[in-house]
């Protein structure tokens, strides 16, 4: 068949199952099965699609149906510019994320640290942008550091990069300038509210602690003071509701300088603090 026909075909599919953006996914996997780029799709709609190609395009809509995001089917997820491999042992990094990297970039940091790294993209994205850095990245899965290791090698940070095997901070040494961490933050009551996109492809564990949803921040306000540097920054990701009790936590471990962050669409997202001098 034609691919222009195809794309119509997936794109009503999608539609007619509630999936939003189908016209965007539909592009991205039609890219994908032709090697493309998805802005190059338009030259080539009108081309016939091989056997090959039908049947590949075919799958792919099918895994979407079953509401597995993109990036999953990918294998693969853009970030800061850069493509990150994901598996089934890491969160799929949102966009949202970026917000980490956009308060972290206004002052370079010599060595930092990434709590949870997952895929690796805070660590990894920050050395990129840093080539004269050290980081080291923690997580308590080696699945998700063996990914992260694999994106380091592919972006070329890998030499700068350290990968510690841990339950937040328990196996840590050393002191940094900068702590960075997206930690699972979702309340035990709200998972059931999650998408099924989310709720059945994202690891859970980085997904909850359980409970109010708390316990990393209150993990990692308490235990981050012995290896910041004075002066050095804590920056971490948070649901849009829970600015107010993070800002807390934070001031009462006696951290100075709390602020809230907004991503993209004027939601509560990030939360900075600094060590006293």
């Amino acid at each position: 068949m034609i691919l222009r026909e195809l794309m119509i075909q997936a794109q009503a599919q999608l539609r007619a199952a509630n999936i939003e953006n189908p016209g965007r996914d539909v592009r991205k996997l039609a890219a994908a099965v032709l090697a493309v780029p998805a802005e190059r799709l338009t030259l080539v709609s009108d081309s016939a699609a091989s056997p090959e190609q039908a049947a590949q395009f075919d799958f792919y809509i099918s895994q979407r149906l079953a509401r597995k995001p993109v990036a999953r089917i990918l294998g693969h997820r853009e970030f800061w510019g850069r493509q990150f491999e994901i598996s089934a042992d890491v969160l799929d990094p949102r966009g949202d994320t970026e917000t980490i990297v956009l308060e972290a970039l206004k002052m370079p940091a010599k060595r930092l640290l990434d709590l949870g790294t997952g895929s690796g993209v805070l660590a990894v994205t920050l050395l990129a942008e840093w080539p004269d850095s050290q980081a080291v990245a923690s997580d308590i899965s080696n699945a998700a550091l063996a990914i992260a290791a694999k994106n380091a090698d592919v972006h070329g940070v890998s030499g700068r990069l350290e990968f510690c095997c841990s339950d937040w901070l328990e196996a840590i040494s050393g002191q940094f300038d900068l702590i960075v961490s997206n930690p699972p933050y979702i309340a035990q009551d709200e998972l059931p509210g999650l998408s099924a996109d989310v709720i059945r492809y994202d690891p859970k564990i980085a997904l909850s602690p359980g409970k109010d949803g708390l316990a990393a921040y209150r993990t990692i306000a308490q235990n981050a003071k012995d290896h910041l540097l004075p002066g050095g920054r804590l920056i971490v990701e948070i649901g849009a509701s829970q600015a107010a009790d993070v800002k807390t936590i934070f001031t009462q471990s006696g951290y100075q300088e709390i602020a809230s962050l907004q991503d993209l669409n004027e939601r509560d997202r990030v939360i900075t603090a600094r060590m006293p001098e």
